[in-house]
Protein backbone atom coordinates (compact mmCIF):
# COMPACT_ATOMS: atom_id res chain seq x y z
CA UNK A 1 0.00 0.00 0.00
CA UNK A 2 1.30 3.50 -0.99
CA UNK A 3 0.53 7.05 -0.76
CA UNK A 4 -2.37 9.07 0.73
CA UNK A 5 -5.76 9.10 1.30
CA UNK A 6 -8.02 11.38 -0.38
CA UNK A 7 -8.29 15.23 1.00
CA UNK A 8 -11.19 16.46 3.22
CA UNK A 9 -12.06 18.33 5.90
CA UNK A 10 -10.91 16.54 9.14
CA UNK A 11 -11.87 17.56 12.72
CA UNK A 12 -8.30 16.90 14.17
CA UNK A 13 -5.03 16.96 12.32
CA UNK A 14 -2.85 14.10 14.34
CA UNK A 15 0.85 14.35 13.14
CA UNK A 16 3.10 11.46 13.54
CA UNK A 17 6.56 12.53 14.08
CA UNK A 18 9.17 10.04 12.60
CA UNK A 19 9.84 8.74 15.86
CA UNK A 20 6.56 8.10 17.31
CA UNK A 21 5.96 5.27 15.47
CA UNK A 22 3.59 3.32 18.32
CA UNK A 23 0.10 2.87 17.83
CA UNK A 24 -0.43 2.93 21.45
CA UNK A 25 0.55 6.89 21.09
CA UNK A 26 -1.58 9.31 23.05
CA UNK A 27 -1.63 11.40 19.82
CA UNK A 28 -4.47 8.45 18.88
CA UNK A 29 -6.34 9.27 21.78
CA UNK A 30 -10.01 9.67 20.75
CA UNK A 31 -9.57 9.16 17.35
CA UNK A 32 -12.31 9.18 15.48
CA UNK A 33 -11.66 7.06 11.52
CA UNK A 34 -14.53 9.32 9.69
CA UNK A 35 -13.65 12.71 10.93
CA UNK A 36 -9.81 12.97 11.74
CA UNK A 37 -7.03 11.81 9.98
CA UNK A 38 -3.50 11.27 10.47
CA UNK A 39 -0.21 14.04 9.19
CA UNK A 40 3.25 12.06 8.47
CA UNK A 41 6.06 13.81 6.58
CA UNK A 42 9.00 13.14 4.81
CA UNK A 43 10.81 16.53 4.47
CA UNK A 44 14.12 17.79 2.98
CA UNK A 45 15.42 20.08 5.73
CA UNK A 46 15.06 16.87 8.25
CA UNK A 47 17.11 14.94 6.37
CA UNK A 48 20.03 17.36 5.45
CA UNK A 49 20.09 19.79 7.87
CA UNK A 50 23.13 18.20 9.12
CA UNK A 51 25.03 15.29 7.07
CA UNK A 52 22.73 12.39 7.88
CA UNK A 53 24.31 8.69 7.54
CA UNK A 54 22.16 6.95 4.82
CA UNK A 55 21.21 3.90 7.06
CA UNK A 56 20.20 6.40 9.67
CA UNK A 57 17.82 7.94 6.50
CA UNK A 58 16.63 4.73 5.47
CA UNK A 59 15.68 3.52 9.04
CA UNK A 60 13.49 6.63 9.57
CA UNK A 61 11.82 6.83 5.82
CA UNK A 62 11.18 2.77 6.03
CA UNK A 63 9.89 2.89 9.60
CA UNK A 64 7.40 5.73 8.34
CA UNK A 65 6.62 4.17 5.15
CA UNK A 66 5.63 1.18 7.09
CA UNK A 67 3.88 2.78 10.10
CA UNK A 68 1.36 4.70 7.25
CA UNK A 69 0.53 1.57 5.57
CA UNK A 70 -0.22 -0.01 9.05
CA UNK A 71 -2.43 3.17 9.81
CA UNK A 72 -3.97 2.69 6.26
CA UNK A 73 -4.62 -1.04 6.74
CA UNK A 74 -6.54 -0.07 9.90
CA UNK A 75 -8.89 2.14 8.06
CA UNK A 76 -7.37 5.39 9.42
CA UNK A 77 -7.14 7.96 7.01
CA UNK A 78 -3.44 8.79 6.53
CA UNK A 79 -1.78 11.90 4.57
CA UNK A 80 1.46 10.90 3.60
CA UNK A 81 4.26 13.39 2.19
CA UNK A 82 7.31 11.68 0.87
CA UNK A 83 10.39 13.76 -0.07
CA UNK A 84 10.05 13.21 -4.05
CA UNK A 85 6.20 14.51 -3.93
CA UNK A 86 6.62 17.60 -6.23
CA UNK A 87 3.97 19.33 -3.94
CA UNK A 88 6.53 18.69 -0.74
CA UNK A 89 7.48 22.00 0.45
CA UNK A 90 10.56 20.60 2.20
CA UNK A 91 10.02 21.53 5.80
CA UNK A 92 7.44 20.65 8.86
CA UNK A 93 6.63 24.06 8.94
CA UNK A 94 5.42 24.67 5.29
CA UNK A 95 4.22 21.00 5.11
CA UNK A 96 1.50 21.21 8.26
CA UNK A 97 0.85 24.38 6.54
CA UNK A 98 -0.19 23.45 3.39
CA UNK A 99 -1.90 20.32 4.96
CA UNK A 100 -3.96 22.67 7.46
CA UNK A 101 -5.06 24.56 4.36
CA UNK A 102 -5.88 21.15 2.67
CA UNK A 103 -8.12 19.47 5.25
CA UNK A 104 -9.07 22.71 7.94
CA UNK A 105 -8.67 20.73 11.06
CA UNK A 106 -10.43 22.24 14.20
CA UNK A 107 -6.92 21.39 16.14
CA UNK A 108 -3.47 20.04 15.43
CA UNK A 109 -2.43 17.03 18.03
CA UNK A 110 0.94 15.48 18.29
CA UNK A 111 2.85 13.56 21.01
CA UNK A 112 5.74 15.46 22.85
CA UNK A 113 8.40 15.65 20.02
CA UNK A 114 11.59 14.20 20.80
CA UNK A 115 13.10 17.63 19.77
CA UNK A 116 12.90 21.17 20.82
CA UNK A 117 13.73 22.19 17.97
CA UNK A 118 10.89 20.72 16.04
CA UNK A 119 8.10 21.40 18.75
CA UNK A 120 9.41 25.04 18.44
CA UNK A 121 8.84 24.80 14.69
CA UNK A 122 5.56 22.94 15.09
CA UNK A 123 3.72 25.43 17.73
CA UNK A 124 4.76 28.54 14.83
CA UNK A 125 3.10 26.22 12.28
CA UNK A 126 0.34 26.29 14.37
CA UNK A 127 0.51 30.15 15.04
CA UNK A 128 0.82 31.20 11.15
CA UNK A 129 -2.10 29.27 10.87
CA UNK A 130 -4.36 29.96 13.39
CA UNK A 131 -4.64 26.44 14.65
CA UNK A 132 -4.51 25.41 17.73
CA UNK A 133 -1.58 22.46 18.87
CA UNK A 134 -2.39 20.15 21.66
CA UNK A 135 0.78 18.54 22.40
CA UNK A 136 0.28 15.16 24.62
CA UNK A 137 2.25 13.67 26.86
CA UNK A 138 4.08 10.35 25.74
CA UNK A 139 3.02 7.65 27.22
CA UNK A 140 5.94 5.43 25.39
CA UNK A 141 8.41 6.71 28.81
CA UNK A 142 8.12 5.43 32.44
CA UNK A 143 8.39 9.04 33.83
CA UNK A 144 6.34 11.74 32.43
CA UNK A 145 8.21 15.16 32.62
CA UNK A 146 6.05 16.71 35.36
CA UNK A 147 6.90 13.66 37.46
CA UNK A 148 10.67 13.88 36.40
CA UNK A 149 11.03 18.25 37.13
CA UNK A 150 9.10 17.11 40.80
CA UNK A 151 12.06 15.06 41.38
CA UNK A 152 14.43 16.94 40.28
CA UNK A 153 12.83 20.14 42.66
CA UNK A 154 13.75 18.48 45.24
CA UNK A 155 17.05 17.85 45.41
CA UNK A 156 20.38 20.45 44.87
CA UNK A 157 22.04 17.75 42.59
CA UNK A 158 20.74 15.17 39.60
CA UNK A 159 22.12 11.38 40.08
CA UNK A 160 21.04 8.83 38.54
CA UNK A 161 21.52 6.26 41.28
CA UNK A 162 19.22 7.89 43.00
CA UNK A 163 16.75 8.23 40.26
CA UNK A 164 17.09 4.79 38.91
CA UNK A 165 16.32 3.47 42.64
CA UNK A 166 13.11 5.51 42.75
CA UNK A 167 11.72 4.55 39.21
CA UNK A 168 12.62 0.70 40.64
CA UNK A 169 10.88 1.08 43.79
CA UNK A 170 7.77 3.17 41.53
CA UNK A 171 7.40 0.76 38.90
CA UNK A 172 8.33 -2.63 41.36
CA UNK A 173 11.14 -3.67 38.77
CA UNK A 174 14.11 -6.70 40.13
CA UNK A 175 12.50 -5.45 43.82
CA UNK A 176 12.10 -7.76 47.06
CA UNK A 177 9.79 -6.17 48.76
CA UNK A 178 11.29 -2.71 49.58
CA UNK A 179 14.93 -4.15 48.85
CA UNK A 180 16.69 -4.76 45.19
CA UNK A 181 16.88 -8.36 43.96
CA UNK A 182 19.63 -10.06 44.80
CA UNK A 183 20.97 -7.61 47.90
CA UNK A 184 22.40 -5.01 45.60
CA UNK A 185 21.36 -2.10 43.56
CA UNK A 186 23.97 -1.72 41.12
CA UNK A 187 26.40 -4.61 39.60
CA UNK A 188 28.69 -2.29 37.25
CA UNK A 189 31.45 -3.75 39.51
CA UNK A 190 30.55 -7.78 37.86
CA UNK A 191 30.29 -5.57 34.72
CA UNK A 192 33.65 -4.87 33.01
CA UNK A 193 35.35 -7.72 32.02
CA UNK A 194 37.74 -7.85 29.00
CA UNK A 195 37.17 -10.32 26.29
CA UNK A 196 39.80 -11.85 24.41
CA UNK A 197 39.07 -12.18 20.16
CA UNK A 198 39.09 -15.53 20.12
CA UNK A 199 35.92 -15.72 22.30
CA UNK A 200 33.99 -13.04 20.26
CA UNK A 201 33.28 -15.17 17.50
CA UNK A 202 31.15 -17.16 18.78
CA UNK A 203 28.38 -14.99 19.85
CA UNK A 204 25.48 -15.26 17.53
CA UNK A 205 25.03 -11.84 16.09
CA UNK A 206 21.79 -9.50 16.67
CA UNK A 207 18.56 -10.66 14.50
CA UNK A 208 19.54 -9.35 11.02
CA UNK A 209 16.29 -7.98 8.60
CA UNK A 210 16.31 -8.08 4.64
CA UNK A 211 14.95 -5.23 2.97
CA UNK A 212 11.00 -5.67 1.72
CA UNK A 213 9.90 -4.07 -1.26
CA UNK A 214 8.90 -0.57 0.99
CA UNK A 215 12.50 -1.05 2.16
CA UNK A 216 14.30 -1.34 -1.16
CA UNK A 217 12.90 1.90 -2.76
CA UNK A 218 13.69 4.05 0.18
CA UNK A 219 17.03 2.58 0.21
CA UNK A 220 17.38 3.77 -3.78
CA UNK A 221 15.60 6.96 -3.18
CA UNK A 222 18.36 7.82 -0.43
CA UNK A 223 20.81 6.33 -2.70
CA UNK A 224 20.01 8.73 -5.21
CA UNK A 225 18.93 12.29 -3.45
CA UNK A 226 21.97 11.92 -0.98
CA UNK A 227 24.96 10.59 -2.40
CA UNK A 228 27.48 12.59 -0.49
CA UNK A 229 26.23 11.31 3.05
CA UNK A 230 28.29 9.05 4.76
CA UNK A 231 28.02 5.46 4.62
CA UNK A 232 25.73 3.31 2.30
CA UNK A 233 22.81 1.49 2.47
CA UNK A 234 23.93 -1.88 1.46
CA UNK A 235 24.65 -3.10 4.99
CA UNK A 236 21.00 -2.12 6.14
CA UNK A 237 19.03 -4.92 8.04
CA UNK A 238 17.66 -2.68 10.81
CA UNK A 239 14.07 -3.72 12.20
CA UNK A 240 11.59 -1.29 10.75
CA UNK A 241 8.17 -2.29 12.27
CA UNK A 242 6.92 -3.03 15.79
CA UNK A 243 6.67 -7.06 14.74
CA UNK A 244 10.34 -7.12 13.37
CA UNK A 245 11.60 -5.14 16.62
CA UNK A 246 9.57 -7.66 19.13
CA UNK A 247 11.63 -10.75 17.58
CA UNK A 248 15.07 -8.47 17.64
CA UNK A 249 14.23 -8.40 21.32
CA UNK A 250 13.61 -12.11 21.42
CA UNK A 251 16.53 -12.93 19.80
CA UNK A 252 18.86 -10.40 22.43
CA UNK A 253 17.08 -12.66 25.76
CA UNK A 254 18.08 -15.94 24.40
CA UNK A 255 21.15 -15.08 23.10
CA UNK A 256 23.42 -12.42 24.20
CA UNK A 257 21.66 -11.24 27.44
CA UNK A 258 23.20 -13.91 29.45
CA UNK A 259 26.79 -12.58 29.03
CA UNK A 260 25.50 -8.84 28.17
CA UNK A 261 26.65 -7.86 31.75
CA UNK A 262 30.02 -9.15 32.29
CA UNK A 263 31.00 -7.69 28.83
CA UNK A 264 29.06 -4.65 28.42
CA UNK A 265 32.29 -2.25 28.69
CA UNK A 266 34.56 -4.83 26.59
CA UNK A 267 35.74 -3.57 22.69
CA UNK A 268 36.66 -6.19 19.71
CA UNK A 269 38.09 -5.29 16.74
CA UNK A 270 35.98 -6.95 14.05
CA UNK A 271 32.84 -6.63 16.22
CA UNK A 272 30.50 -4.45 16.70
CA UNK A 273 27.63 -5.85 18.38
CA UNK A 274 29.46 -8.85 21.02
CA UNK A 275 26.59 -8.97 23.45
CA UNK A 276 24.89 -5.87 23.26
CA UNK A 277 21.51 -5.81 22.60
CA UNK A 278 20.97 -3.20 18.96
CA UNK A 279 17.66 -2.59 20.04
CA UNK A 280 17.91 1.34 20.74
CA UNK A 281 16.53 2.50 17.52
CA UNK A 282 13.92 0.22 17.73
CA UNK A 283 13.40 2.03 21.21
CA UNK A 284 14.02 5.76 19.87
CA UNK A 285 11.66 5.38 16.67
CA UNK A 286 8.84 3.80 19.54
CA UNK A 287 8.56 0.60 17.49
CA UNK A 288 9.57 -1.07 20.86
CA UNK A 289 8.07 -0.20 24.09
CA UNK A 290 10.49 -0.31 27.09
CA UNK A 291 8.46 -1.57 29.42
CA UNK A 292 8.18 -5.04 27.04
CA UNK A 293 12.10 -4.64 27.08
CA UNK A 294 12.23 -4.64 30.60
CA UNK A 295 9.71 -7.05 31.50
CA UNK A 296 11.47 -9.73 28.95
CA UNK A 297 14.53 -9.16 30.68
CA UNK A 298 13.29 -9.62 34.29
CA UNK A 299 11.63 -12.28 33.47
CA UNK A 300 14.94 -14.05 31.99
CA UNK A 301 16.59 -13.23 35.25
CA UNK A 302 13.42 -14.79 37.13
CA UNK A 303 13.60 -17.74 35.02
CA UNK A 304 17.17 -18.38 35.41
CA UNK A 305 18.55 -17.54 32.05
CA UNK A 306 20.34 -14.46 32.61
CA UNK A 307 22.18 -13.92 35.56
CA UNK A 308 20.99 -10.64 37.99
CA UNK A 309 24.82 -8.73 37.09
CA UNK A 310 23.35 -9.11 33.62
CA UNK A 311 19.93 -8.17 33.76
CA UNK A 312 20.67 -5.06 36.05
CA UNK A 313 23.12 -3.47 33.98
CA UNK A 314 20.94 -3.85 31.09
CA UNK A 315 17.67 -2.75 32.92
CA UNK A 316 19.62 0.73 34.52
CA UNK A 317 20.61 1.40 31.03
CA UNK A 318 16.86 1.78 30.22
CA UNK A 319 14.34 2.32 33.43
CA UNK A 320 17.43 3.98 34.85
CA UNK A 321 19.54 6.20 32.50
CA UNK A 322 17.33 6.53 29.28
CA UNK A 323 14.65 8.12 31.47
CA UNK A 324 16.95 10.08 33.04
CA UNK A 325 18.54 11.69 29.97
CA UNK A 326 15.15 12.53 28.97
CA UNK A 327 14.03 14.24 31.52
CA UNK A 328 17.55 16.52 32.00
CA UNK A 329 16.93 17.15 28.18
CA UNK A 330 13.53 18.52 28.85
CA UNK A 331 14.04 20.01 32.13
CA UNK A 332 17.45 21.93 30.68
CA UNK A 333 16.38 23.12 27.49
CA UNK A 334 16.87 25.16 25.54
CA UNK A 335 19.54 26.41 27.53
CA UNK A 336 21.47 22.77 27.73
CA UNK A 337 22.21 23.14 24.06
CA UNK A 338 24.77 26.23 24.75
CA UNK A 339 26.54 24.69 27.64
CA UNK A 340 30.00 24.52 27.14
CA UNK A 341 31.78 24.12 30.29
CA UNK A 342 35.57 24.09 29.33
CA UNK A 343 35.04 26.62 26.67
CA UNK A 344 36.32 23.70 23.77
CA UNK A 345 36.17 25.52 20.60
CA UNK A 346 37.97 23.08 18.08
CA UNK A 347 35.77 21.61 14.83
CA UNK A 348 35.03 17.97 14.68
CA UNK A 349 38.53 16.43 12.58
CA UNK A 350 37.51 15.19 9.40
CA UNK A 351 38.85 11.41 10.37
CA UNK A 352 35.75 11.15 12.73
CA UNK A 353 33.75 11.27 9.74
CA UNK A 354 36.22 8.99 7.46
CA UNK A 355 38.39 6.83 10.39
CA UNK A 356 41.30 7.72 8.15
CA UNK A 357 43.62 7.69 11.10
CA UNK A 358 46.29 5.66 12.37
CA UNK A 359 44.93 6.12 16.01
CA UNK A 360 43.25 2.35 15.38
CA UNK A 361 40.60 2.26 18.47
CA UNK A 362 39.72 5.56 16.08
CA UNK A 363 39.72 4.02 12.67
CA UNK A 364 37.93 0.59 13.47
CA UNK A 365 35.42 2.26 15.80
CA UNK A 366 34.51 4.97 13.11
CA UNK A 367 34.89 2.47 10.11
CA UNK A 368 32.56 0.25 12.16
CA UNK A 369 30.18 3.37 12.04
CA UNK A 370 30.04 4.35 8.66
CA UNK A 371 29.30 0.24 7.66
CA UNK A 372 26.41 -0.30 10.27
CA UNK A 373 25.60 3.62 11.44
CA UNK A 374 26.37 1.36 15.26
CA UNK A 375 28.70 1.77 17.96
CA UNK A 376 27.89 0.48 21.74
CA UNK A 377 27.94 2.77 24.69
CA UNK A 378 31.84 2.47 25.27
CA UNK A 379 32.88 2.76 21.89
CA UNK A 380 30.71 5.89 22.16
CA UNK A 381 31.59 7.16 25.28
CA UNK A 382 35.30 6.10 26.17
CA UNK A 383 36.75 5.72 22.30
CA UNK A 384 35.03 8.26 19.83
CA UNK A 385 33.63 10.97 22.66
CA UNK A 386 37.26 10.45 24.49
CA UNK A 387 38.93 11.71 21.48
CA UNK A 388 36.75 14.54 21.08
CA UNK A 389 36.46 15.40 24.53
CA UNK A 390 40.50 15.18 25.29
CA UNK A 391 41.03 17.31 22.51
CA UNK A 392 38.97 20.11 23.06
CA UNK A 393 35.88 19.84 20.35
CA UNK A 394 33.08 22.59 20.73
CA UNK A 395 30.46 19.77 22.69
CA UNK A 396 27.64 20.65 20.27
CA UNK A 397 29.71 20.05 17.70
CA UNK A 398 30.15 16.59 18.82
CA UNK A 399 26.30 16.12 19.49
CA UNK A 400 25.75 17.39 16.08
CA UNK A 401 28.23 14.62 14.51
CA UNK A 402 26.63 12.08 16.64
CA UNK A 403 23.28 13.01 14.97
CA UNK A 404 24.95 12.59 11.74
CA UNK A 405 26.10 9.41 12.47
CA UNK A 406 24.26 7.18 14.44
CA UNK A 407 21.01 5.36 13.68
CA UNK A 408 19.52 5.59 16.94
CA UNK A 409 20.41 9.21 17.53
CA UNK A 410 17.53 11.87 18.63
CA UNK A 411 17.56 14.76 19.91
CA UNK A 412 16.56 13.77 23.37
CA UNK A 413 18.45 11.04 23.79
CA UNK A 414 22.06 12.21 21.90
CA UNK A 415 22.27 16.08 23.67
CA UNK A 416 22.21 15.07 27.17
CA UNK A 417 24.69 11.70 26.46
CA UNK A 418 26.89 13.64 24.54
CA UNK A 419 27.32 17.14 25.37
CA UNK A 420 26.32 16.44 29.22
CA UNK A 421 27.89 13.04 29.61
CA UNK A 422 30.71 12.58 27.22
CA UNK A 423 31.62 16.27 27.11
CA UNK A 424 31.08 17.37 30.81
CA UNK A 425 30.09 20.29 28.13
CA UNK A 426 27.08 21.22 31.15
CA UNK A 427 29.98 21.15 33.86
CA UNK A 428 28.34 18.56 36.01
CA UNK A 429 24.23 18.13 35.49
CA UNK A 430 24.67 14.74 33.54
CA UNK A 431 27.96 13.32 35.11
CA UNK A 432 29.67 13.60 38.27
CA UNK A 433 32.85 13.84 36.72
CA UNK A 434 34.25 14.19 33.15
CA UNK A 435 35.24 10.66 31.37
CA UNK A 436 38.45 11.56 31.38
CA UNK A 437 41.36 8.92 30.58
CA UNK A 438 44.39 7.96 29.15
CA UNK A 439 45.15 5.31 26.22
CA UNK A 440 45.87 2.94 29.05
CA UNK A 441 41.96 2.57 29.29
CA UNK A 442 41.37 1.49 25.75
CA UNK A 443 43.93 -1.20 26.56
CA UNK A 444 42.96 -2.49 29.13
CA UNK A 445 39.25 -2.97 28.17
CA UNK A 446 40.13 -4.23 23.96
CA UNK A 447 42.34 -5.47 21.72
CA UNK A 448 42.50 -2.11 19.45
CA UNK A 449 46.43 -1.28 21.38
CA UNK A 450 48.28 -4.77 19.71
CA UNK A 451 47.95 -3.51 16.32
CA UNK A 452 48.70 -0.05 16.84
CA UNK A 453 51.63 2.18 15.66
CA UNK A 454 51.45 4.24 19.30
CA UNK A 455 52.02 3.12 22.98
CA UNK A 456 49.51 3.71 24.82
CA UNK A 457 51.79 3.95 27.84
CA UNK A 458 53.95 6.91 26.32
CA UNK A 459 52.61 10.37 26.39
CA UNK A 460 55.40 12.67 24.92
CA UNK A 461 57.74 11.67 22.16
CA UNK A 462 57.60 9.12 18.78
CA UNK A 463 54.85 6.74 18.57
CA UNK A 464 53.42 8.34 21.79
CA UNK A 465 49.49 7.35 22.07
CA UNK A 466 47.59 10.88 21.20
CA UNK A 467 45.02 10.02 24.00
CA UNK A 468 47.52 9.49 26.36
CA UNK A 469 49.17 12.78 25.94
CA UNK A 470 45.99 14.76 25.15
CA UNK A 471 44.36 13.10 28.70
CA UNK A 472 47.59 14.68 30.44
CA UNK A 473 47.11 17.94 28.62
CA UNK A 474 43.61 18.21 29.21
CA UNK A 475 44.19 17.95 33.34
CA UNK A 476 46.68 20.45 32.91
CA UNK A 477 44.74 23.03 31.21
CA UNK A 478 41.04 22.10 32.60
CA UNK A 479 42.99 21.99 36.56
CA UNK A 480 40.93 25.70 37.42
CA UNK A 481 37.52 24.18 36.43
CA UNK A 482 37.93 20.35 37.67
CA UNK A 483 41.11 20.48 39.87
CA UNK A 484 38.56 20.47 42.98
CA UNK A 485 36.57 17.59 41.66
CA UNK A 486 37.07 14.57 44.61
CA UNK A 487 36.55 11.65 42.17
CA UNK A 488 39.44 13.38 40.08
CA UNK A 489 41.78 14.17 42.71
CA UNK A 490 44.22 10.72 42.36
CA UNK A 491 44.25 11.69 38.53
CA UNK A 492 45.28 15.27 39.78
CA UNK A 493 48.04 13.77 41.96
CA UNK A 494 49.62 11.71 39.02
CA UNK A 495 50.10 14.79 37.14
CA UNK A 496 51.37 16.49 39.85
CA UNK A 497 54.00 13.89 39.65
CA UNK A 498 55.21 15.05 36.47
CA UNK A 499 58.34 17.64 36.27
CA UNK A 500 57.40 20.67 34.53
CA UNK A 501 59.96 20.17 31.58
CA UNK A 502 57.59 16.43 31.21
CA UNK A 503 54.96 18.87 31.62
CA UNK A 504 55.86 21.24 29.07
CA UNK A 505 56.51 18.30 26.50
CA UNK A 506 53.52 16.88 26.99
CA UNK A 507 52.08 20.19 25.89
CA UNK A 508 53.70 21.01 23.12
CA UNK A 509 53.36 17.17 21.32
CA UNK A 510 49.49 18.05 22.05
CA UNK A 511 49.47 21.22 20.69
CA UNK A 512 50.88 19.67 17.17
CA UNK A 513 48.24 16.76 17.67
CA UNK A 514 45.48 19.80 17.50
CA UNK A 515 46.90 21.25 15.10
CA UNK A 516 47.08 18.24 12.65
CA UNK A 517 43.89 16.93 13.72
CA UNK A 518 41.86 20.02 12.97
CA UNK A 519 43.57 21.44 10.08
CA UNK A 520 40.93 19.29 7.90
CA UNK A 521 37.45 19.00 8.44
CA UNK A 522 34.61 17.00 7.06
CA UNK A 523 32.10 20.44 6.86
Amino acid sequence: MAGTTPTRKARNLVIVLGDQLNRDSAAFDDFDRDADAVLMMEVEHEATYIPQHKLRLTLFFSAMRHFRDALMEEGLRVHYSTLEDDNNRGSFAEEVKRWVNKTRPEQLIVGQPGEFRVQETLEQAARDTDCELVIREDRHFYCDLESFREHAGKRKTLLLETFYREMRRRNAVLMDDDGPVGGRWNYDQDNREKLAARDAGDIKAPRSFKPDDITREVMAMVERRFPHSPGDTGSFDYPVTATQAGAALRDFIKHRLPRFGTYQDAMVTGEPYLYHSRLSSAMNLHLLDPRDVVNAAVKACEDGSAPINSVEGFVRQILGWREFIRGVYWLKMPGYQRMNAFGADLPMPAFMWTGETEMNCVHNSVRQLIEHGYAHHIQRLMVLGLYALLLGVDPYEVHRWHLSMYVDAVDWVSLPNVLGMSQYGDGGVVGTKPYAASGNYIHRMSDYCGDCCYDPKRATGEGACPFTTLYWDFLSRNRQKIGRNRRMSLQFKNLDRKDKQERRAIREQAAGLKQAATSKTYL
